[in-house]
């Protein structure tokens, strides 16, 4: 086949060529008898697997207006047809009757009822409902492994320089790629603020997501290209456009080498400003990529890496054992401790059972610093291993998702009692108990930040969910992606409310969204008071490099005229303009 070339979102930067696995559906299907009190609620799961399919489905469709020519319409019908069969068809009819009549398990009844349907329209010997026959084990699969919640484990076990191309991969998925085997991967589905692209930025991974038409006409072990930088994808590359993806994969590792002999060097502006750059760590992998920057600490350790791709919940003790690691890594220097922020495009299945089956809108219900106070079990045996571990070293405890005081004293009661649980236990405690600060990552939050800096220890601010929060937009939707914007003047606003509210209560206030990590956005950030970044390892020495060049009084001008402004397009010239003078 001639070289195909598909764009998306390039949202993790660097150039990957190897063979592709593109992932497959070989699902382990559970098969167990029901109670007749399970019934129900195995309905209920059923169902909420059922409706996560349609809006994948629909999602698809979306990006099927992307493809060229007749391709929109073919794939379009195709989409159209396993819509309808997620309907009132007659599979979804036999699944719902399987587990109500049979007392089967949902995943169990999906795969006795496809393998029903198939022999049924093989019988009749028309050509049509044979071909039919694919697309329903098709649709089959889909929803046993959303019943499953089945991560790509193949991934563990793919040869070294491998390309993964998926119709969409969690925030699990991607916490399972090594960086050593897996050279980058693309998807179908994502945005570039999505947690899956997160977690590729901060494994280094190059990553192109949102590209539709990807598993169109490719197979595992055919010759892909990934341009995490350009956001474009090649499929079957000519010999002469892998020499030049080859050339540019070298400058770009001659240039990361400049880079590195700014590691012992100070975060410090030309006129004699300091700024702390931290490192935000997904997995506890990255402490090595944290330590080779040079991080000033950990401003932001994501503790859902403990609940993925498990099925139980990790108790005190292992908790402990993984931050202790991490403290006794830093060496002295500060690490900041986010308690579980599940919910939104983050899942585990552990806590599956906690959250609301049929949630119309996850990314404003049970989640984050909500789902911990309500289910204490999980506040608590986090709290305590925190606890503990701030014995080792200097540890803060970060709560997300707050938005009113009265969430921030319900953990302050609750730290008060693990406090006392672990003295009648006879565990070492520090002198002094960690600081405990808030996320501003809800507008809420954040135009009660006077309220907030009276209660709170420190403030880190969250720009992802901030930017998502403000402007109504899904990160992980790229049929959205482009009114995703840092620059729009209520973000910048809320930001800038967020920190001065800090500042006048003296009260330490770091960034630690994707904003961080950005070099474009480093003399606004500085030029509005913030002198503490935290980011991915990776953009560590970029961000120094823009920090070294600046000067702090002439990044404070700048600052003052650009949140004079009402308009987003001129933010962002202004900002470019004063970047380009650097």
């Amino acid at each position: 086949m001639s070289e195909r070339r598909l764009e998306g979102l390039g949202i993790s930067p660097g150039i990957a060529i190897g063979p592709a696995f593109v992932a497959d559906d070989n699902i382990a299907v559970p098969e167990y008898r029901l109670e007749p009190a399970q019934v129900e609620d195995e309905l209920a799961r059923f169902a909420a697997a059922l409706a996560l399919s349609v809006k994948q489905l629909k999602k698809l469709k979306g990006k099927a207006d992307g493809l060229p020519g007749t391709a929109k319409e073919e794939v379009g019908y195709l989409l159209d047809a396993h819509l309808h069969m997620l309907g009132n068809s007659r599979l979804v009819r036999g699944v719902e009757k399987r587990i109500e009549a049979d007392r089967l398990n949902a995943e169990r009844a999906v795969m006795d009822e496809i393998a029903q349907v198939a022999e049924s329209f093989a019988a009749m010997g028309d050509a049509y409902l044979a071909a039919r026959i694919d697309d329903i084990r098709v649709v089959g699969l889909r929803l046993v492994r959303n019943l499953t919640k089945t991560p790509y484990a193949a991934i563990q076990k793919l040869p070294e320089g491998t390309i993964i191309l998926a119709e969409e991969l969690t925030p699990a998925d991607t916490a399972l790629m090594d960086p050593r085997r897996i050279a980058g991967f693309g998807t179908v589905l994502g945005g570039a603020e999505s947690h899956t692209a997160i977690m590729a930025r901060a494994l280094n991974l190059p990553a192109v997501l949102g590209v539709a038409g990807l598993l169109e006409h490719v197979e595992s072990g055919d010759m892909v290209v990934i341009d995490g930088s350009e956001g474009r994808i090649i499929i079957d590359p000519t010999p002469a456009t892998i020499a030049r993806y080859e050339t540019r994969r070298e400058e770009r590792g001659r240039a990361d080498r400049l880079l590195s002999r700014l590691k012992r060097l100070p975060a410090e502006t030309r006129d004699g400003e300091s700024v702390v750059l931290q490192a935000n760590l997904e997995l506890p992998r990255e402490l090595q990529q944290a330590q080779d920057a040079g991080a000033a600490g950990i401003g932001l350790l994501r503790t859902e890496f403990l609940y993925m791709n498990r099925e139980d919940l990790p108790d005190e003790d292992e908790q402990y054992e993984a931050y202790a690691g991490l403290v006794r890594g830093m060496d002295g220097k500060p690490i900041t401790i986010r308690t579980l922020d599940i919910g939104g495009d983050k899942l585990a299945a552990p806590l599956m059972k906690m959250l609301p089956p049929d949630a119309p809108n996850p990314a404003l219900g049970l989640r984050a610093i909500r789902l911990s106070l309500k289910e204490r079990r999980l506040l608590d045996a986090q709290l305590a291993a925190i606890l503990r571990v701030s014995a080792l070293g200097p540890v803060r405890i970060l709560l997300p998702m707050i938005s009113s005081v009265s969430e921030l004293k319900k953990v302050r009661v609750a730290l008060a009692e693990v406090v006392r649980r672990l003295k009648r236990r006879g565990v070492r405690l520090p002198k002094q108990l960690p600081p405990l600060g808030v996320m501003i990552e809800v507008p809420g939050a954040a135009l009660a930040a006077d309220a907030l800096a009276a209660s709170a220890d420190f403030f880190a601010i969250g720009t992802n969910d901030l930017i998502q929060y403000t402007l109504a937009i899904d990160r992980g939707d790229e049929s959205v992606a482009e009114l995703y914007n840092p620059l729009h003047p209520a973000v910048l606003r809320l930001i800038q409310f967020s920190v001065q509210a800090a500042l006048r209560a003296n009260k330490p206030v770091c960034l630690c969204g994707e904003m961080a990590g950005d070099p474009r956005y480093t003399a606004l950030l500085l030029g509005l008071g913030i002198a503490d970044l935290s980011m991915a390892p990776s953009n560590i020495l970029r961000v120094k490099q823009r920090i070294r060049s600046l000067d702090i009084a002439a990044a404070r001008r700048r600052a003052a005229a650009i949140m004079d402004q009402l308009d987003d397009g001129r933010i962002a010239a202004l900002l470019d303009d004063f970047n380009a003078l650097a």
